[in-house]
């Protein structure tokens, strides 16, 4: 059989099709034997070979040799089933990846918001216990300022000079600060901040409006609002709490494809968690 040719498998009713190619990523798996007809228990029927194994965990079983990654469900819990799986295939940097199941559980993530009004400005201040959302989120965050004549918290879109970005406070790699508003700057002219958080593409000022967008991005990116507190009444400053369950970074296997090598496999992590 050719490694260009497609192979059909019905594992426990569960139909696949795929390459030769694929399945003969391992040389020494069982699967590249079957391939290779060195298997017997692998029945070809009508076409198809048959295979008398759990249907649902070998999509997993597939998933990885199509990838050569490790990437669960957040809900997934059949660990040591699947890597029993992966041991009757003879896929073993895939067993051993799944012996290390700490590195593949999806993480409980803590947010929170921290929101003060005061006169014409609103302060805003994000913590989080994942530094790489925190730069995700500082990402799709922009303040631009500008001067207007007048006061007023909703005065117009000033159109007298450009706005100029600003760059968030980022006190460390777990928190950010970035306020909006007007303050008084000389004579009847105020500086004027205004928040855009993709991918809306609108400039607030409002700083009630801006806790509005932001919280329902949050919303929208899988997070869930546990709690709202007034951590001091006299500042005025509110606390909205969020949590989700952040997706463990994938892991990839490296295979030595070398002359003589015989499928030694080691494991990589396919993306740096920062902020642990």
């Amino acid at each position: 059989m050719s490694s260009r040719e497609v192979v059909v498998l019905s594992v426990g009713g569960v139909r696949f099709v795929t390459r030769a190619s694929t399945l003969q990523q391992f040389p020494e798996s069982r699967l590249a034997r079957m391939v290779s007809d060195d298997d017997r228990e692998f029945k070809l029927v009508n076409g198809e070979f048959f295979v008398d194994r759990d249907g649902a965990l070998f999509s997993y079983i597939m998933d990885f040799l199509r990838t050569l990654q490790v990437s669960l469900p957040t809900d997934f819990s059949d660990y040591q089933r699947l890597q029993r799986e992966a041991e009757f295939y003879g896929l073993y940097p895939l067993a051993n990846l799944l012996s290390q199941e700490h590195l593949l559980k999806p993480r409980l993530e803590i947010l929170e918001v921290r929101f003060s009004l005061q006169e014409m400005q609103a302060f805003f201040r994000i913590f989080g216990s994942c530094s790489t959302t925190i730069e995700a989120l500082a990402e799709q965050i922009t303040v631009f300022a500008g001067q207007q004549s007048g006061q007023g918290w909703n005065s117009p879109f000033p159109s007298q000079k450009p706005l100029v970005p600003l760059p968030l406070e980022r006190p460390s790699h777990h928190d950010m600060v970035f306020l909006c508003g007007t303050e008084y700057s000389a004579g009847d002219q105020f500086v004027a901040r205004y928040v855009s958080i993709k991918p809306d593409e609108r400039k607030l000022i409002n700083g009630t409006n801006v806790l509005g967008l932001l919280l329902d991005t949050l919303l929208k990116d899988g997070f869930r609002l546990i709690s709202t507190r007034t951590v001091a009444s006299e500042e005025k400053v509110e606390c909205y709490t969020f949590e989700r369950m952040k997706r463990a970074a994938g892991l990839a296997v490296m295979v030595n494809q070398s002359p003589g090598s015989s499928g030694v496999a080691q494991a990589r992590r396919s993306q740096v968690q920062k902020g642990k």
